[in-house]
């Protein structure tokens, strides 16, 4: 008699995001094991990234050089103006996004401009430029639109800025750190002015005898309710009382993690989001406690992640987060990886749901107010829109990790593995089965035509809220082989329409016990 039918479902694949830290056998079936140009969607499923539409369309003086930085002024009356910097030069997007050089407008002789690795904070309706071994610069556009000047060379300045690496504007002045000679002492201007660094209440905090476990050099600045957050390369030191600089006190500290990439630190609003050289990390303040515990958001993937930060250059590295888009990104340019955090929710183990993008490339990121997410490229801006990275098509991946079909003692014999996909159009998946960690994967194709928007209600899949406007297929090939251990994958090419996978059914019958 043959052995009947039997069925495997798998609701929300990917749910969980990526694990390749974890024994792959005792992974939940949420997770997967390749992840690749996806994000884990509003309502939990894996599906493909979106890609980006070019912001300006021709480059000027930029060339094809990378943006390296971009930033958003925000003036005291509403208007908005996007910086950025690349090719030894700073520029602007005019109102027709157009690429604007600002030229230097100061007096006497232009400073020097030997790297693009700037770092950004404005101030009362100004930006400030800070980068180690040049002269602080700002775009005051109440003085002129067009030109950038020094620090130096604003109406009142008074003390010396110093010539710091990294800055930030907090608690109504700007603090800055990190310059070629002192690696330990934080100085904050005064109160909305940016150009004053003496006398008001100006000063400096020198934290070189306050670090828990010994020497340490300031890599990072965040500032975070009411407080104010000193990262060491090792070490972090919690200060409160910051929006009154004369009373600040070191209230606690945080010994053997720190941050390793200025770039890396985002504040998403509830937490403070790093990178150590253990992995992505957030600095959680729980004030009842009065502690600042620290949960591992990378601790499912830290060994890979770890791997790919031997061979960066840490300085280069970016992050943002978008809270438009509810996830945090980190780049690492040499090995062309994103690594994408949701931050919509935690898994029951502290860490993040985790995808991994492999072809998009930012050389810079940053969130607008109005929530569109800027990526840097060679020569352009773009934004995070559409399904194509440019005009170019890209590979979405997902395979699950390895299980067993009920009996891990017995050889299940595949039949057919169906697949419920939201989107698609024009386009093939190839649905790809292995067994027993074999890299030798079967593979069959199904094609999602060209489809049209309908109604569709299908409360068997789940998908009932998807009663208007969406595009559902089914997708269905014959399968073969037989093994203990099943792993499937799906692939295909994201061509303009964005494609997400609601359920798996994998279809077998038992086979011999061994």
């Amino acid at each position: 008699m043959s052995a009947p039918l039997q069925s495997q479902s798998i609701s929300a694949p990917g749910f969980y995001g990526l694990n390749t830290q974890d024994s792959p056998l005792d992974l939940s079936s949420g997770f997967a094991l390749v992840a690749s140009n996806c994000v884990i969607d509003q309502y939990g499923r894996v599906g493909s990234r979106k890609g980006y539409t070019l912001v300006n369309s021709s480059s000027g003086t930029l060339g094809a050089n990378d943006v390296t930085v971009i930033h958003e002024l925000v003036q005291t009356d509403g208007t908005l103006t996007v910086l950025f910097a690349g090719n030894l030069k700073l520029f602007k997007l005019n109102s027709s996004n157009a690429v604007t050089e600002l030229s230097y407008g100061g007096g006497g002789s232009a400073p020097s401009i030997s790297a693009n690795n700037w770092h950004c904070a404005s101030l009362n309706g100004i930006t400030y430029f800070f980068q180690a071994g040049h002269d602080p610069l700002i775009f005051d556009p109440a003085v002129s639109t067009t030109t950038y000047r020094r620090v130096s060379e604003k109406s009142g300045y008074t003390g010396t800025v110093p010539s710091a690496n990294i800055c930030i504007s907090a608690f109504g002045r700007l603090w800055v750190a990190n310059t070629s000679t002192d690696k330990v002492t934080i100085s904050f201007s005064d109160l909305i002015a940016g150009h004053v660094w003496s006398g008001g209440t100006t000063g400096s905090l020198d934290v070189s005898r306050v670090w828990p476990n010994g020497a340490d050099e300031i890599m990072g600045l965040a500032a975070h309710n009411d407080f104010l957050f000193i990262f060491g390369k090792r070490q972090i030191l919690v200060y409160s009382g910051a929006t009154t600089p004369a009373t600040i006190q070191l209230s606690d500290t945080v010994g053997s993690i720190g941050c390793i990439a200025r770039d890396s630190i985002q504040s998403i609003g509830t937490d403070v989001i790093f990178l150590s050289d253990s992995g992505v990390r957030s600095l959680m303040r729980t004030i009842q406690e009065k502690s600042a515990p620290l949960r591992d958001l990378s601790k499912n993937v830290r060994s890979d992640l770890v791997s790919s930060l031997a061979v960066e250059t840490l300085a280069n590295l970016k992050s943002v987060y978008s809270e438009k888009n509810a996830f945090y990104l980190l780049t690492l340019p040499v090995t062309g990886q994103v690594y994408c955090f949701d931050t919509k929710m935690q898994l029951p183990d502290g860490a993040a749901r985790i995808t991994k993008w492999d072809s998009i490339s930012p050389t810079a990121l940053y969130s607008l107010r109005n929530g569109d997410l800027y990526i840097g490229k060679s020569g352009y801006i773009g934004k995070y829109a559409s399904y194509l990275d440019n005009t170019s098509t890209y590979r979405f991946s997902y395979f699950t990790n390895h299980a067993d079909l009920g009996n891990q003692n017995q050889i299940s014999v595949l039949k057919r593995i169906k697949t419920i996909v939201i989107g698609g159009s024009n386009q093939y998946v190839t649905i790809k089965w292995g067994f027993d960690f074999a890299a030798n994967y079967l593979s069959g194709n199904a094609y999602i035509p060209e489809q049209k928007n309908y109604e569709y209600g299908l409360a068997e899949y789940g998908v009932a809220e998807y009663s208007g406007g969406v595009l559902i297929k089914t997708l269905d090939v014959n399968a073969s082989g037989a093994g203990k251990i099943v792993q499937t994958g799906y692939e295909t090419t994201i061509n303009g329409t964005q494609l997400s996978i609601q359920k798996i059914e994998i279809q077998s019958k038992n086979g011999k016990i061994s």
